[in-house]
Parts: structure tokens; C-alpha cells; sequence
């Protein structure tokens, strides 16, 4: 530990941040600070997406505040800032550097769109200059491309002379796309509007999915899948033809074409190994071998690939509460190593890199730290910014990584977040995760501190079906909803109670998505754990999402297929499925309920939890249900947030801490 420290002490600019980690924060003292009001604990990061230039010399970033929405690019020496631009009318989800003049932006929207019902999430890319501070949509729908598609957002390669970009789009009736419509590669000047110039027309191969360009400006392979046949192919462009070299039947795919080598001979793919985790392997163009790269752990599977925009893979990221990483160079590998030990209370996550990777941008999360952005250049760390102003690390609660065993034996993974108090017998939170194909990362947590701050003990159990810790583990979790799934959770309440932890007087199950699935079969299926229950965006009925997904994605949908495989495990019937929708016990509920879902919801439908709520009244049960408005699935602005966390705080005082 000392030699950690030491490195640290060496290395660091900031001295907060290393006092911080070298302290840790002072538990008698954490009495005479300010807690944070729920605004606090509310807000959304206030800097994100903070990216490096290819020089290293300038930074870029999301700032938001809740009223103002801006991109800020600045100066690293300095501390000037060089261009801005307002954000306000467009949702930017990533920013990248294309050189040290030019920025790419992509954002999302929800719009109609001509000859379709409703409005839909279109994914957009915004080119900003900023010498000149203007900013251009680079491809939209109806101009040169068909209207009728919503991600024209996706650049695959840039030029050779950085000049172009390289973009897949449907391109052919410029009215309203059918399914013959050929989903081409375009080339799109960067520098003004000239129209798109296909570059493959794609014709006679509407089932094409994605693109690869090599380092010379050349189409080296495309990727199709199927919904009628199933078929997920890869073809490489040899001598002017198109060569399948790759071929596989599947319901939906299980295998993730992700990058290209740095020769440009292989793609890069990932899929399940023999050790029944996510691995990494190259696919030859030339051939279709494939070889095993020999980076998989038995501890973790392969989450990401790390890579710059034209996709060529620089290494890998490992899943987990805390990430790891495994580079090509050497060099960054064993950097990247130290930092990770010198920090083993923390999350580093990787988010940006100069061209040479001398320079890079770390995300930091944990003992030392509620959010804040480094720049590690030349053995030291520079602050950058912090995601959470509002909140000090002195004002943060702890999270420890548990384990228990579920009465089957599996090993559950969980993370415990304390209060600052004696550690026994209190009233206790349990928050399962969304997915329900998901997993919580160690680090902050705006709900879990909240909690914590209210006097509560978090529990976060990973139960079976969640992501992260290996193939095996994830499947256990298939046609679980409700069942196996569910017992995990109701197994970590009682586990934390024999362990003299919790209260079990006071226990309330509170969750979002699949979460408030699951916080609703808790008080229908085990309503004798619980003393409340809170639904955010939650499902209630299963047969009816699984008829939305049909009725939106259609039958043959691999969207439709993953779902049918993920509640039912294909062999669940309707009334077996009715078993576990809460809609359908509510007979069984005995305690009190809050309802919250978002009007805009695209992903649960607001109806899941408004049936739940009218079928409870008439039931004559205690169940509160808000609508928020503005707000989607993923409640994404401030107001939003902060209505569902005022609305929560009631509840709780009322129902879990009188």
C-alpha cells in the first residue's frame, strides 16, 4: 500500500484528490458537513463527454447546469477557452476529435417523420468548425437519403485526407424507405454541404447492417443480418466480389463484429468462448480463420474494445464493479496497470487519448473521488473537472463489494452502501438494476447516496441474469423473471438481516426498468419482506410487453426473438408468465406503492405502470402513481429527476421512516 501512495504523492498535481487518498474521509468528521439537498443528489454530471484532442493540447466537453447546455472547448495550457457552442435544442450523446480544428458531435432527437405514425428517436452527427464556430448536420433524412430511418448518425472511417467521412445510410427513394431500399456506405464532405456520394449502393442487400473501410479509402467487408432467414453473414470485397466469410444461424446475434485490426487483414469480433464468457477473437478477411487472442479471464468477460473512429482496436475493457483494462502497447498497458493499483478503491474508466497516447483522460469514481476528469500526461494527473461539484468526497457514503450465497448455492455478487452510522439493524434499501441484462458499477451512485444520506443500508444484488460476470451466470437469469431471478433478491434481504445488518421491520424495494419489475413482484410474490415498494418506469404485465415488442419490432424481429428468450426462455406460457406479473397478483399486495413513469417512455410503456395503478385502485390498494413529463426512459434532465427523487423522499418518510 505504502508503494501505492508513494506513487500517487509523485505523481499528483491536485493535492485535495491526495489527501483524499491518502486519508480517506474522516468519519467524525462527516457529522459537522452539510448533507446535499435532493437537487444535489438530483442533478445530472454537470461536465461530461470531456474528449482530447489528437495533439493533447485542447480539451472538449458537455457542460450542463440544468439551465445552460453548452459545448466548451479549451485550451489545456492555458486554461482559455477556444470555441463554444449553445446545446440546448439537440441531446449530444458522445464528441470526438476528428484534428485539432474540427469536432464531431453525434445527438439524438425525437421527431416525426414524414409517411411514419408518431415521433421517433432520430440519431444525428453535427460537424463544428471551430475556427469559423459554425456548426453542420453532416447527413439528414429526405436530403440525398431516404427519410424514413433514424440513426444517420454513425460515421464508419474517415479519408485518407480527412476530407470525407465515411457513413452507412439507406439511399434510394428519397420519400418514404421500403424494405428494398439498399442501405448503401456514403461519403460525405466534412467542409460544406455538397450532397452525399454513395460510395456501395448496397443494391439487392437491404439485410446489410454495418461497414468496414481500410486505411486506403477501400471497402474491405460489409455485415448482413437476416430476420427472415436468421442469418447473420460477413463477406470481405475480394477482387470486386463480394466472399461470405462468415456465416451463422441465430434467433438474434450473438456474435459482435466490433473493429478492424491495425493491418487491416482482420476484424475484430467478439462472442462466447470456451470458458463460457465474452471473449475476443480476429476474424481473417482473406479467409474467414479465426483466432483466438488469447485475452480472456476467468474473472471477467470482454465488455468493450477500445478503439479511435476508424475502429482500429487499440485493446480491450474487462466487465465488472470495477473496470480493467488490457492494451496492445505495452507501454499503456503497464501505465494503465499503475494507476489501477495505485487507485484500488476507485473506478478509473478510459475516455479519451492524444494521438500518440502519451496523454489521457481518466474518469475517476470512489474513495477519492464522487466524479471528477484527470489528465494523465508525463507520470501526472492534472484536474480537468468534476462531474459533481455539489457534492464533496467528505459528503460521499461507503460501498463495499459483498457477496452471499442464494439457496440454490450461486454466488451473488452485491454492493453495500453504509450510512455513517453504527452498522446493524437499519432500515434497508434494496435496489435491483435495470436490463435486466445489466450490472451496478462500484463508484457514485445518485440514488444509493441519497439513500445512504436518509440513514438507509443499500443493497444491490447482481441476481442471476445479470451481465458482467460471465455467459454462465447470464443465462441462469433466462425465463427467471419473477422466479430464480427474484428469489436472489429476496435471498440477499434475508441474508443482510441474519447478518444483524438490517432491520427487517423497515426494508423497502426500490428500482427502475427491470428494477421496478422487480420492486413490484416483490411486494406481490414475497409481500411479507417488505414494507414498501417505489416502480420507476417499471413493467407490470409480461404478456403485454412481449405483444408491444411483436406489435413494434415485428414477429421476426430479433428484437422480439431476445426478449422471447430472455422472460420466457421460449417455453413459458402465457399463464405461467401471468404468475409472475404483478398486475395479475395484486391480491397479494399488502403494503403501500409508488408509482413513477415517464409519458414518453419508449421502451416501457407509460400504460405498464397506469394499468398497474387503475387495476390497484379498484383493488383498493395504497399505490400513488406521477407522470413525469419531458421525460423518456432514461430520465434524463433535472426537473425530471428531481420530481421523482421529491416524490420518493415523501414516501419514504412516510411508509419506511416513521
Amino acid at each position: 500500500m505504502q508503494l501505492n501512495k508513494d506513487f500517487i504523492m509523485q505523481n499528483c498535481r491536485n493535492f485535495l484528490l491526495c489527501l483524499f487518498i491518502l486519508l480517506g474521509v474522516c468519519q467524525s468528521c462527516f457529522a459537522a458537513l452539510k448533507i446535499p439537498d435532493l437537487a444535489s443528489y438530483a442533478a445530472l454530471p454537470e461536465n461530461t463527454l470531456v474528449r482530447l484532442s489528437p495533439n493533447g493540447k485542447q480539451i472538449a466537453f458537455r457542460y450542463y447546469n440544468g439551465e445552460r447546455d453548452m459545448l466548451i472547448v479549451q485550451d489545456l495550457q492555458t486554461g482559455d477557452m477556444v470555441a463554444g457552442a449553445d446545446l440546448q435544442n439537440i441531446d449530444v450523446e458522445n464528441i470526438y476529435f476528428l484534428d485539432e480544428t474540427r469536432l464531431i458531435m453525434v445527438a439524438g432527437s425525437e421527431q416525426k417523420l414524414a409517411g411514419y405514425r408518431g415521433r421517433h428517436q432520430v440519431s444525428k452527427a453535427f460537424i463544428f468548425n471551430l475556427t469559423n464556430k459554425k456548426m453542420r448536420l453532416l447527413l439528414s433524412p429526405g436530403e440525398g437519403i431516404d427519410i424514413g430511418q433514424t440513426d444517420v448518425g454513425r460515421i464508419v472511417g474517415l479519408s485518407a485526407d480527412g476530407q470525407y467521412a465515411y457513413m452507412p445510410a439507406y439511399k434510394g427513394r428519397e420519400e418514404i424507405r421500403d424494405s428494398d431500399s439498399p442501405f448503401a456506405l456514403v461519403k460525405v464532405k466534412l467542409d460544406n454541404n455538397r450532397d452525399p456520394r454513395r460510395v456501395k449502393n448496397g443494391k439487392g442487400t437491404a439485410d446489410t447492417i454495418d461497414y468496414f473501410v481500410n486505411d486506403k479509402d477501400q471497402i474491405i467487408a460489409r455485415e448482413r443480418y437476416n430476420n427472415t432467414t436468421n442469418e447473420h453473414r460477413v463477406q470481405s470485397l475480394q477482387d470486386g466480389k463480394w466472399v461470405d466469410i462468415f456465416k451463422h444461424t441465430t434467433d438474434f446475434m450473438t456474435h459482435s463484429f466490433v473493429g478492424i485490426t491495425a493491418d487491416y487483414q482482420s476484424l475484430v469480433m467478439t462472442a462466447l468462448g470456451d470458458n463460457d464468457r465474452r471473449n475476443y477473437y480476429t476474424l481473417s478477411l482473406k479467409d474467414g480463420s479465426i483466432q483466438d487472442t488469447q485475452l480472456s479471464r476467468d474473472d471477467a468477460d470482454i465488455e468493450a474494445v477500445i478503439t479511435n473512429i476508424n475502429r482500429v482496436v487499440f485493446g480491450v475493457q474487462y466487465s465488472g464493479f470495477k473496470p480493467s483494462y488490457r492494451f496492445f502497447d505495452s507501454k499503456v498497458d503497464k501505465t494503465m496497470a499503475a494507476i489501477i493499483k495505485a487507485l484500488p478503491n476507485d473506478v478509473v474508466e478510459i475516455h479519451d487519448w492524444s494521438a500518440d497516447w502519451s496523454s489521457l483522460i481518466l474518469l475517476l469514481e470512489g474513495e477519492s473521488s464522487t466524479g471528477d476528469y484527470v489528465l494523465f500526461k508525463n507520470g501526472q494527473f492534472q484536474p480537468i473537472a468534476s462531474q459533481r461539484p455539489a457534492i464533496s468526497v467528505a459528503q460521499t457514503y461507503p460501498v463495499e463489494i459483498s457477496q452471499f450465497s442464494a439457496r440454490d448455492g450461486l454466488t451473488i455478487p452485491t454492493l453495500v452502501t453504509y450510512p455513517h452510522q453504527a452498522k446493524q439493524q437499519l432500515p434497508a434499501i434494496v435496489l435491483p438494476h435495470g436490463g435486466p441484462e445489466s450490472y451496478d458499477r462500484f463508484g457514485f451512485d445518485w440514488l444509493s447516496q441519497y439513500f445512504a444520506s436518509k440513514g438507509l443500508l443499500v443493497i444491490q444484488p447482481q441476481f442471476r441474469g445479470s451481465k458482467g460476470f460471465g455467459a454462465e451466470f447470464l443465462v441462469k437469469g433466462r425465463g427467471e423473471w419473477g422466479r430464480k431471478s427474484q428469489q436472489d433478491i429476496s435471498d440477499a434481504v434475508q441474508y443482510y438481516i441474519k447478518q444483524g445488518l438490517v432491520d427487517k421491520d423497515k426494508v423497502c424495494i426500490v428500482g427502475g426498468s427491470y428494477g421496478g419489475y422487480a420492486a413490484l413482484a416483490g411486494v406481490t410474490l414475497t409481500p411479507e419482506l417488505y414494507q414498501c415498494a417505489v416502480s420507476i418506469n417499471g413493467l407490470s404485465d409480461l404478456n403485454e410487453m412481449l405483444q408491444n415488442e411483436r406489435d413494434d419490432h415485428g414477429s421476426k424481429s430479433q428484437t422480439y426473438a431476445y426478449w422471447q428468450k430472455v422472460i420466457r426462455n421460449n417455453t413459458l406460457s402465457s399463464h405461467e408468465l401471468e404468475a409472475v406479473s404483478p398486475i395479475k397478483q395484486l391480491a397479494k399486495l399488502k403494503v403501500p406503492v409508488l408509482l413513477i413513469h415517464a409519458k414518453d417512455d419508449k421502451r416501457v410503456p407509460y400504460a405498464q405502470s397506469e394499468d398497474f395503478y387503475q387495476a390497484a385502485q379498484k383493488a383498493g390498494k395504497n399505490v400513488q402513481y406521477i407522470e413525469l413529463k419531458q421525460a423518456g426512459h432514461v430520465i434524463d434532465n433535472n426537473a425530471a429527476r428531481l420530481q421523482t427523487l421529491t416524490a420518493i423522499d415523501k414516501f419514504i418518510e412516510q411508509y419506511l421512516l416513521q
